[in-house]
C-alpha cells in the first residue's frame, strides 16, 4: 500500500510519501496552504497513486486534543469529502522538533535551515512512525 502523508500547517504544508513495501518514508514537497488546497492535494494523491492518507495529529504533551489538533481533524473531515480513500491519523508529537535535529546532524547549519524543507522531512517522519507502528503494533 502507498501512502500519502500531510503534515499540515496554517502556512505550508508538508508532504511525504512511501513505497508500496512500506519500508521507507520520504519527504515529497512543501505547498502553501491556500484556498484551492485541497484541489492540490487530491492531485498530489492521484500523481502518486496513494492508497491511502496520513494525517499529522498534533496533540498536546499530555495526549489531549488542543486547538491545533482540532484544525486538524476540521482539515481530515472535508479531506474524506473528496477522496475515497482511507484518511488515518498519526501523533505527531515533537515530528518538527526531530526534523529540525536530523538537519543539523546532516550539517545543516542552523541560519542555513529554512522552515520550508523541514515540513516535508516532518512529513516523512509521521509517515514512518505509522508504518513503524504498523509493524511492530
Amino acid at each position: 500500500m502507498r501512502y500519502l502523508a500531510i503534515d499540515y500547517g496554517r502556512k505550508r504544508t508538508g508532504l511525504a510519501i512511501c513505497d508500496r513495501l512500506e519500508i521507507i518514508a520520504s519527504p515529497l514537497a512543501v505547498i502553501d496552504t491556500p484556498k484551492q488546497f485541497i484541489s492540490r492535494i487530491i492531485e498530489v494523491v492521484s500523481r502518486e497513486n496513494a492508497d491511502a492518507v496520513v494525517l499529522g495529529l498534533p496533540l498536546n504533551m499530555d495526549g489531549s486534543v488542543g486547538p491545533q489538533a482540532e484544525l486538524v481533524m476540521k482539515f481530515a473531515n472535508k479531506l474524506k469529502q473528496h477522496l475515497q480513500i482511507p484518511v488515518h491519523f498519526q501523533d505527531e508529537r515533537l515530528t518538527t522538533f526531530s526534523a529540525e535535529q536530523e538537519s543539523l546532524a546532516r550539517g545543516v547549519r542552523k541560519k542555513k535551515n529554512k522552515r520550508k524543507p523541514l515540513d516535508a522531512v516532518a512529513a516523512a517522519e509521521i509517515l514512518q512512525d505509522f508504518l513503524d507502528a504498523k509493524k511492530n503494533p
